[in-house]
């Protein structure tokens, strides 16, 4: 079991928060968005920027991000 805890950025928590809102999981969003759940996961914890990704994120979940 990996020790070190990661950290979610703001737009991590949100994403989560609409996950559990929505009732569906990180892998369901990663195969509507054509990546694997790993990838989500960096994004969440800002380890990759996602900027590929981002704007369809914020699309499936209702989440309002500046431009």
């Amino acid at each position: 079991m990996n020790a070190k805890q990661t950290k979610l950025t703001e737009f991590g928590r949100e994403v989560k928060k609409r996950l559990v809102d929505k009732n569906m999981t990180q892998v369901e969003l990663a195969a509507l968005i054509g990546c694997n759940k790993q990838y989500i996961h960096k994004i969440l914890t800002g380890e990759r920027s996602g900027k590929k990704y981002i704007w369809e994120i914020s699309r499936i979940l209702g989440i309002d991000i500046a431009a």
